[in-house]
């Protein structure tokens, strides 16, 4: 971790959306709960509804016992809520950043020069409060300030160097936080460890052993109340381009030279930058995009993507993405990587799979094994976190037959509390560890990774394949598949 003093002040842009509500409360409650927050750590929770601190504070303590439940301790969240202030304003006007800079410079919160600004905004404000916050001299020279953007970091190659530009007018690089919270999860984190500390992994670990590999997100909920924000994105950008490329990087990545920031993303950015071009002519061969037509989940009726509030009529915004890639290097060269991601799906499953060669001898060809199933590697990330290794096994019996045994390489123990992806990065943000997050050469090649499907996409607008919601997506995307024998895991 870099020897950073703790900021002072932790200022919440968009205090009252979901986000913040959902992730950011309850993360922040989990560290006052744990004893890791400093005892002159401040929040200002900035937002444009007249709440008062009163209000504010009781709106909070609901959504703190809805997330928590039976969990809930009153005398913690007396301490957590003593640190808040609410500051109503508006972000899109400079009034708002001289009544936050007064309230910054007030002896109360120690005139503050540490200070972590948090966007939890939609991406079109970026800009604005970019701006605000360095005319307003929260920039520049004042090293310790720290700016933490949620995705998406732009909408396309172009747009993501735009704002990284803008971004770099007012904040240095080693004040910028490009979150994503995939990063953080503790079976991502884990699978660093799980292959670069096991001698029996990394050998194994290349295209010599290796068939494909598979990075699924699924996802039952539709679109909700985000329409303005999803149907101008859709899931390449909302979900693949981001969360699921990280995921590959990390999956395929080289060992770093050390455990530091930037030795990571340098293997990372690595990674990405050997992916193979997907050329123009031919993107229907490497990617494939679908949208959720009304269908049941849970047994209840959900409507179509079309019947969703605030779709624009015969919009053909992909709800369901499927990309293959290819990672032109040593260790990956003609391994397929297939990803998938997708809303209104059969189960909510985030999932590595990591699929194995046959063996080259065909020992068993005149048994019953003679079409024996492959070995996996299993990395779950929701919702439930696990790894396990399958391999094969002699039933008990007098007969040749086989069953598939399940190797769970279990890292938490039964008494062990797991820890939230974003109690690990605001944890970061506050100790000043960039390690988790996401330099903006990352960002820049994945969008030059997807750059050919998005462009394909927004000229083909006249048509787009569909599925039944609860199901498992189109059958169409297994036109992918570099083989006969592979087809999509939907289970753990």
């Amino acid at each position: 971790m870099e020897n950073r003093r703790e900021p002072c002040s932790f200022v919440i842009f968009g205090a009252t959306g979901n986000l913040v509500r959902d992730k950011l409360l309850p993360a922040l409650y989990q560290l006052e709960r744990a004893g890791l927050l400093g005892p002159s750590l401040q929040f200002v929770a900035l937002a444009r509804r007249p709440l008062g601190l009163e209000k504010w504070n009781a709106g909070m303590r609901e959504a703190l016992e809805s997330h928590t439940g039976a969990d809930f301790d009153p005398a913690v969240f007396e301490r957590f809520a003593a640190r808040f202030f609410y500051l109503q304003g508006d972000h899109r006007e400079p009034e708002t950043y001289t009544a936050l800079k007064e309230h910054l410079a007030r002896p109360a919160t120690g005139a503050c020069e540490n200070v972590v600004f948090y966007l939890a905004i939609p991406p079109t404000d970026f800009f604005n409060v970019v701006t605000q916050l360095g005319r307003t001299g929260f920039s520049g020279g004042l090293a310790n300030h720290r700016i933490v953007v949620e995705k998406p970091f732009g909408e396309d190659l172009e747009s993501a160097r735009k704002l990284n530009a803008h971004l770099h007018q007012y904040f240095n690089e080693d004040q910028i936080y490009r979150i994503d919270h995939y990063l953080g999860k503790e079976t991502v984190q884990n699978l660093s460890v799980f292959r670069f500390a096991n001698t029996l992994i990394e050998p194994i670990w290349n295209r010599n052993f290796i068939d494909h590999v598979q990075i699924t997100v699924a996802e039952c909920q539709g679109i909700g109340s985000r329409a303005g924000y999803y149907d101008k994105a859709g899931a390449l950008r909302d979900m693949l381009q981001n969360h699921m490329m990280q995921l590959l990087s990390v999956v395929a990545m080289e060992p770093p030279s050390q455990l530091d920031a930037d030795a990571l993303r340098d293997e990372k950015v690595k990674v990405l930058r050997s992916i193979r071009p997907i050329p123009r002519r031919a993107v229907n061969n490497y990617a494939f995009r679908a949208q959720y037509g009304p269908g049941a989940i849970d047994g209840v009726a959900v409507p179509g993507y079309q019947g969703e509030p605030g779709v624009e009529e015969n919009s053909t915004t992909e709800t369901y993405a499927a990309a293959k890639f290819y990672v032109d290097n040593w260790r990956w060269s003609g391994v397929p990587f297939y990803l998938r991601t997708g809303k209104r799906l059969a189960e909510q499953l985030s999932l590595i799979s990591i699929r194995f060669r046959h063996p080259p001898q065909q020992l068993f060809r005149e048994t019953p094994l003679a079409n024996i199933e492959p070995n996996w590697i299993v990395l779950s990330l929701q919702p439930h976190e696990s790894m396990h290794v399958e391999i094969h096994a002699k039933q008990p019996g007098l007969g040749m037959n086989t069953r598939s045994t399940k190797l769970f390489a279990s890292y938490r123990k039964d008494d062990e509390t797991p820890t939230d992806a974003y109690e690990t990065l605001l944890l970061d943000v506050i100790g000043g560890d960039r390690s988790l997050f996401i330099r903006f050469d990352e960002v820049e090649w994945a969008w030059r990774v997807v750059d050919p499907i998005l462009r394909h996409w927004s000229q083909d607008t006249s048509y787009i394949h569909t599925y039944p919601a609860g199901s498992w997506g189109p059958a169409e995307s297994e036109r992918l598949f570099d083989s006969e024998d592979h087809e999509w895991r939907n289970h753990v």
